[in-house]
């Protein structure tokens, strides 16, 4: 079974892409809906963050409108909320991994929003990027009810910028121009994956990377 991240910045059709693969028949790990879980009433993360960031915690669980704005633009909170969520998601994301592969999956879909923030490609043995135009990730982000230009400039000064993610990426879905084009590249991706003799030149740069001297 091959594993193939998918990542994008805020606003870029990360979520419909998502949807789009699963429709395809791939499994997909949602690691935001992971988070949700994690943080409700009963979720493993509820009494860490609690202890770390008291008072965030509502009704046994995680109020997230509290702790983002304890976390956002505090570095230092930041790592220390990570610390906290990263192995969670990750030992969540194992267990979905494992089922993938005992169904018969040839290609699980494991999305993640912070994906080479957090190291998460080297997981994988192919990476997608979801992107579209600048000006129409702003106007979809900036719909959203409660978001600010201030809050989106803050949140995309967190994410590894667009240009660097597709310089990194093995295959790009543009949503620029809509569902359906998007829905023929993912078809595309999924049919090369399932390709054997297709080899991830990403997936050898690293690789090769580890492998070299220090």
């Amino acid at each position: 079974m091959r594993i193939l991240g998918l990542t994008g910045s805020i606003g870029m059709g990360k979520t419909t892409t998502a949807a789009l693969f699963a429709e395809a028949g791939a499994p997909v790990y949602d690691a935001d809906a992971a988070v949700h879980r994690l943080y409700a009433a009963g979720g493993a993360a509820v009494a860490p963050i609690a202890a770390a960031f008291p008072g965030v915690v509502v009704d046994g669980a995680v109020d997230r409108p509290s702790l983002s704005a304890r976390v956002l633009g505090d570095p230092d909170a930041l790592r220390r909320l990570e610390s906290i969520t990263h192995p969670l998601v990750f030992a969540d994301r194992a267990e979905f991994l494992r089922s993938a592969a005992a169904s018969g999956a040839s290609v699980a879909v494991i999305d993640v929003p912070l994906l080479f923030e957090t190291g998460g490609e080297r997981l994988t043995h192919a990476v997608a990027v979801v992107t579209a135009p600048p000006d129409v990730q702003r106007a979809r982000v900036l719909a959203r009810p409660g978001m600010t230009a201030d809050r989106l400039d803050a949140i995309l000064a967190r994410q590894t910028p667009d240009s660097d993610k597709r310089t990194r990426a093995d295959f790009i879905i543009d949503t620029g121009g809509g569902v359906e084009p998007a829905r023929d590249a993912v078809q595309q991706v999924l049919h090369i994956l399932c390709d054997r003799n297709w080899r991830s030149l990403r997936r050898e740069r690293l690789d090769a990377k580890a492998e070299a001297p220090q």
